[in-house]
């Protein structure tokens, strides 16, 4: 009788245990995020640098000067907040727009900074914070062509000349709404509105927060109507997939820093 009733425990022990989810049946990237000490939360502190991804040519979030090589914008200030508040200094991985998700996905850095757009398939590849802004699309002309492109309509018709940069958001947008006015690919993005101002481009369509830096500090500029762009989108920052550990906190800096008026403080230094 004992060993009918040890038998019987047994089998119902077994059945119980091929029914649980193994662990190995969890993601990779979860299962090595969330192991002991895996998380960037606590390799970053220990490394003593934090590797911020940034592409150095979107003002005013980043810009690397070409002559010193030093980065500026209103995301390098929040980087190094960032980074002190890791114990660390930040060191700057240069990217593209191209390239950005792929290299923060292989490790190359930490986190990407820099004006990052939300989209749903960055979001299929890495985690979002929390946003920073509400931003969108919208013109930037000459002044002395403000009431001729005003609407998508009034831009793409023959004769426009819309000019974009490679690899991101602007470039998504122009080529998805832009079918009978041309459209040029300017690889440099930091001198592409030199193109409109000499009069080789008419109109470029970009963030409404770039669309204000631009046209204070060319004149010769005007942002069309960046209160009401075509589009919705958000600022954040991009963050390994799987590390919910360190996403929790950046979501917390970031909230801290949006709600304290250290966002807006850095924010204001560049838009006005």
């Amino acid at each position: 009788m004992k060993r009918a009733v040890t038998l019987s425990a047994l089998a119902c022990l077994l059945a119980v245990t091929a029914a649980a989810p193994a662990a190995s049946d969890a993601p990779a990237a979860v299962r090595g995020a969330t192991a002991a000490g895996k998380s960037a939360l606590d390799a970053v502190p220990r490394r003593g640098v934090l590797r911020v991804c940034t592409t150095g040519d979107y003002r005013p979030f980043t810009h690397r000067d070409p002559a010193t090589g030093k980065y500026s914008g209103v995301d390098i200030k929040m980087a190094g907040d960032l980074a002190k508040s890791l114990d660390t200094t930040p060191r700057y991985v240069a990217t593209t727009w191209a390239r950005l998700v792929g290299d923060l996905s292989a490790g190359r850095c930490d986190i990407a900074m820099g004006g990052v757009s939300v989209t749903l398939p960055r979001a299929r590849s890495v985690y979002f914070s929390e946003p920073t802004r509400t931003d969108g699309k919208t013109p930037l002309v000459r002044c002395t062509d403000k009431d001729k492109y005003r609407t998508l309509a009034q831009i793409d018709r023959p004769g426009t000349r819309v000019i974009v940069n490679p690899g991101g958001t602007n470039e998504e947008f122009a080529r998805a709404h832009i079918h009978r006015a041309t459209l040029t690919v300017h690889p440099d993005n930091t001198t592409i509105f030199d193109e409109i101002i000499a009069g080789r481009a008419d109109v470029m369509m970009t963030d409404a927060s770039e669309t204000r830096y631009q046209a204070k500090i060319h004149p010769e500029l005007c942002s069309l109507h960046p209160d009401k762009p075509f589009t919705f989108s958000e600022k954040a920052y991009a963050l390994p997939r799987g590390d919910d550990e360190f996403k929790a906190y950046v979501d917390q800096w970031v909230h801290l820093a949006t709600h304290d008026g250290t966002y807006r403080k850095y924010e204001d230094a560049w838009m006005k």
